[in-house]
């Protein structure tokens, strides 16, 4: 299962990728994997490979590019810089190297992102006619905006592909109030959706380098995600 470091031009800036892809075969699937605050850590680079071990090549950007590689602030402060306009630039252009790559259908694109990254499923579903799924993992701040103009929230009439999302009972950020306020959203304006909350988990469950990993919740709700892309993706 091949891994390696692509990039992307966006604004005049080389936007790093990790990608990782099938042993062999194709056209395959593609999935962009979005990161969270932390960063393009381990946890993301794992995650492209435990999808491609699954038949997907899955593409990883760092957000964070525009800093430059001897940035030195740390990720708190990085994530502050971000707006919305800039990152539908940046992961357009993930879903651009997708589209052009001699192993994808690029027919068949999906997006899956934790934390900050599950907030921006929610704006690229609405953002992207590309993505035919996509999954967000406790995506936190959805209600409001990275600089001027609508949150993800706001663009909840604009989304155009099936979306489920997985959520920690004990999480603060989204909390169980703004799943259920999601929830009535995407119902209103008739868009497919599932969410799935897990009693004992609270923010980052399924980050294996977080001290809020928690297997069972991980275990419950991998098999689900991963399935909602057979079905949307392959099947």
């Amino acid at each position: 299962m091949p891994s390696s470091w692509q990039s992307a031009n966006v604004d005049g800036s080389n936007m790093p990728l990790y990608l990782s892809v099938p042993e062999s075969g194709g056209p395959v699937p593609g999935i962009v994997v979005v990161h969270g605050q932390s960063g393009l850590e381990n946890f993301i680079k794992d995650t492209t490979q435990m999808l491609a071990l699954q038949g997907y090549a899955a593409v990883a950007p760092n957000l964070y590019h525009r800093d430059g590689p001897d940035c030195k602030d740390d990720n708190l402060t990085r994530k502050a810089r971000l707006r919305d306009p800039s990152i539908i630039k940046d992961i357009e252009g993930a879903i651009g190297f997708l589209k052009n790559h001699s192993r994808v259908d690029r027919r068949k694109l999906g997006i899956v992102g934790f934390c900050m990254g599950g907030r921006l499923v929610y704006l690229m579903s609405a953002a992207s006619k590309d993505l035919k799924a996509g999954v967000m993992f406790y995506g936190g701040g959805t209600m409001v905006p990275f600089g001027e103009g609508p949150t993800p929230f706001d663009r909840t009439r604009e989304i155009n592909c099936p979306i489920q999302g997985h959520f920690g009972a004990e999480d603060k950020n989204p909390s169980p109030e703004d799943m259920r306020k999601l929830a009535a959203e995407l119902t209103k304006f008739g868009k497919a959706h599932e969410f799935h909350t897990y009693s004992g988990a609270a923010h980052a469950f399924v980050n294996t380098g977080s001290t809020n990993y928690r297997p069972h919740a991980a275990a419950l709700s991998w098999p689900k995600a991963t399935e909602f892309f057979s079905k949307h993706l392959v099947g």
